[in-house]
């Protein structure tokens, strides 16, 4: 039996939502479990319904999507687990192309690139990620780190065990929740193998919180980088040789 993965699906009042949950169920991987969070939603719950046959949902009091990630963490049953906001969609393939390659290398956390869609689900931007090596790319991505993130949160497939070295996310940050836990496991000795595949569409739209809240994303941006840059050139400096 191949290892359960599970995709959570964090919810808040999101229009889109029954095309991320389509998406998750349509994966050509065959053991998949798709954990809707609902973080508090006030409308659009409607759209969840002619999925719940299929679906695990469960309902939270709103606290922001770390917190909601977090909720599904613990409630999942999956041995793996992705994460899909509620406005993206995955491509068919996507667990399985990841779940091939971290079974092959044994590896813990995995990401890969996508394409950007508009509100009508039309690519507008190809492979908007940053690419990296085909093979043996953990070094660099880690020296990326100490510029930018290039990490897109739902195109992550983790182990389960790795939030228990890392840590969960940090719901301090509403938005910048993933790039606070990614320096917290590369700190933890946490490889993320990239995969130079196109294996998600990431919506960008007006409604989107990164559309909305600019002044925020950046501050929280600044604040995860003075913070962490300076703990992880010691740690490049330590660990030169690594592979």
């Amino acid at each position: 039996m191949l290892p359960k993965v599970t995709i959570i699906i964090p919810f808040y009042n999101d229009k889109y939502v029954p095309i991320a949950i389509q998406s998750a169920l349509d994966q050509t991987y065959p053991n998949i479990e798709v954990l809707v969070v609902d973080d508090g939603s006030t409308s659009e719950m409607e759209k969840i319904q002619p999925y719940l046959d299929h679906i695990t949902y469960v309902r939270k009091e709103n606290g922001g999507t770390a917190t909601a990630l977090n909720y599904g963490i613990e409630m999942c049953t999956g041995e793996y687990i992705a994460w899909l906001s509620s406005d993206d969609m995955f491509l068919p393939h996507k667990i399985q192309v990841q779940m091939d390659y971290m079974l092959a290398n044994n590896a813990s956390v995995s990401f890969a690139n996508y394409h950007l869609i508009d509100k009508d689900n039309q690519v507008f931007i190809e492979w908007c990620g940053k690419r990296f090596s085909p093979v043996n790319n953990a070094k660099e991505v880690y020296e990326s780190f100490r510029t930018e993130n290039p990490v897109n949160g739902c195109t992550i497939v983790a182990r389960k065990d790795v939030f228990e070295t890392a840590g969960t996310f940090n719901p301090g940050f509403l938005y910048t929740h993933d790039y606070d836990l990614w320096f917290r496991m590369l700190l933890n000795g946490v490889h993320m193998h990239y995969i130079d595949q196109v294996l998600i569409h990431f919506r960008s739209h007006e409604e989107s919180g990164t559309s909305r809240f600019q002044p925020r994303i950046r501050h929280e941006i600044k604040t995860i980088e003075e913070y962490y840059r300076p703990i992880l050139d010691e740690y490049l400096e330590k660990y030169a040789s690594f592979h």
